[in-house]
């Protein structure tokens, strides 16, 4: 019942790990604070990105082991995302043990199945961020509230809470999960003392949570991109809640004093309809935030599987319905596969550091200027900081490490168009078209300088990316080379 589901989600979190060693930026954010010394790290929380910085410390201890003994064979690409493959395995794991407690040991298993092939679930235990884990957290935190409500123990309130807190702690929209559990308790009508104890808890896990969210309203313009939802995140939650309501519909049996709809449905719906209540007031709504919530799905889904796959004959069930039956999953798994295989590209996610990096390497020539447009795009040198060796960065100021910043600091844009303008050729890294532009001092001075002072000798386009190479305009000699273009795209970039 377990070793099956938690066996299924190793191997699909092994495949295709490497994903061609792609590192998309929020990845590359990742390595490069988990790099960084835990005082320099600590410095940087204090200005930037402080909701994850327990996760920065744990990856930082991670990579020290990891760097000291696999690092060399493995390489970096899996030691960034191995702790979110095994927190995933451990979701699946904890799935399963929740729909046996809940239901019975086949809803268990098809529980923790359903589990590991909804595609999110896939797509996040490959990245090498903390959306994994907190998952894992609550869904052990769910296990330990199901048995403490059918035998109340004091240890069980313990671990439940600091479970709890500690996914609060790894990100703070995890406190989105304390609702649902609530509202379990609530529809389940346990005794007062049950009630009590649970409140206790979550009171618990929000003052502990509390100093770091009051701290984290500072930072409070990292999120400052989002808008309305993503239309495709909206329907991934939208088929979700519509199935899991049908799913729901099944006559289902439940073994213990919380029944499975009564957390199941909670789950699924709460933390993602509360966090798009909030984003009425500030937009921060993203999925992987409450990601956990696919685990009431699979619940839910465990549940009503178990009991429409029956087999044959028992409850009067007929072959030729079974047959129907698994024939209509078997044609719902195959649709799947081609998610599957996307997701494991380098195209499924917004940008590729890597290829970024390279294309920077093949283009440019030693002594070039470099530019970020925008600054922040300067991440994308965090993981392979040796294909930009060579070249300057025209508007840096003070580095990322030394300034305590995720981008670093640039100079003023007057400063930055003086640079500009001694040097013979810049590659710019930057966004392709169509995206919106800063209207900073220094992207403004960037952007001027080039169309005023410079002429594109050629330009290619990766995953998320645009680089292109610029030559000062009648400067003597030519920045070109042979006069023409600099950059010959690939037969597939042209295509």
């Amino acid at each position: 019942m377990v070793l099956a589901p938690a066996g299924l989600m190793l191997f699909l979190g092994a495949w295709g790990i490497r994903r061609q060693d792609a590192i998309w930026r929020d990845e590359a954010v990742t390595y490069d604070m988990a790099h960084r010394s835990l005082s320099d790290l600590g410095l940087t929380l204090l200005h930037v990105d402080v909701v994850h910085g327990l996760y920065y410390a744990l990856m930082h201890v991670w990579f020290v082991v990891y760097d000291a003994t696999l690092g060399g064979t493995l390489g970096a690409v899996i030691g960034l995302r191995l702790p979110s493959v095994v927190a995933m395995t451990a979701a699946a794991a904890g799935i399963a043990l929740l729909g046996e407690r809940l239901v019975g040991r086949r809803a268990g298993l098809f529980a923790g199945l359903a589990f590991t092939l909804i595609p999110v679930v896939q797509q996040y235990a490959q990245e090498g961020r903390s959306y994994a884990t907190i998952c894992a957290a609550v869904v052990w935190a769910t296990y330990l509230l199901v048995l403490a409500a059918a035998r109340p123990r004091r240890q069980l309130w313990w671990g439940y809470t600091a479970l709890m807190l500690f996914a609060c702690l790894l990100h703070e929209f995890a406190a989105l999960a304390l609702p649902a559990h609530g509202a379990a308790v609530i529809l389940a009508r346990l005794p007062r003392r049950v009630l009590r104890a649970w409140s206790l808890s979550a009171v618990t896990v929000l003052a502990g949570l509390a100093p770091l969210a009051v701290f984290s309203t500072r930072q409070s313009a990292q999120i400052s991109w989002l808008m309305w939802p993503d239309p495709l995140q909206l329907l991934t939650f939208a088929v979700l809640a519509v199935l899991g309501f049908g799913c729901a519909r099944v006559p289902i049996s439940s073994r213990g004093p919380i029944g499975m709809r009564a957390i199941g449905i909670p789950l699924l719906l709460l933390p993602t309809l509360l966090l798009l209540l909030l984003s009425h007031v500030e937009p921060a709504y993203v999925d992987r935030y409450v990601l956990y919530y696919v685990a009431g799905f699979a619940l839910v889904a465990g549940a009503a599987l178990a009991r429409l796959l029956r087999p044959a004959g028992e409850l009067g069930q007929t072959r030729g319905r079974l047959l129907r039956r698994v024939l209509a999953l078997s044609l719902a798994l195959a649709a799947l596969l081609p998610v599957d295989v996307h997701l494991r590209s380098p195209d499924s996610r917004v940008d590729d550091a890597t290829a970024v990096a390279q294309a920077v390497r093949e283009v440019s020539e030693p002594g070039d200027g470099l530019l970020f447009m925008p600054s922040r795009r300067r991440i994308w040198m965090a993981t392979r900081p040796h294909d930009f060796r060579g070249l300057d960065d025209l508007a840096l100021f003070r580095s990322p490490v030394a300034s305590h910043t995720l981008y670093g600091t640039e100079l003023s844009g007057d400063e930055i168009r003086d640079r500009m303008l001694a040097s013979r050729r810049i590659v710019v890294a930057g966004d392709p078209s169509g995206q919106p532009v800063d209207d900073n001092d220094q992207e403004i001075a960037k952007r001027a300088t080039l169309r005023g002072e410079f002429v594109v000798c050629g330009s290619r386009e990766v995953r998320g990316a645009r680089i292109t190479v610029y030559a000062r305009a009648g400067g003597a000699g030519g920045g070109c080379r042979d006069g023409a273009d600099a950059v010959r795209q690939p037969p597939a970039a042209r295509r």
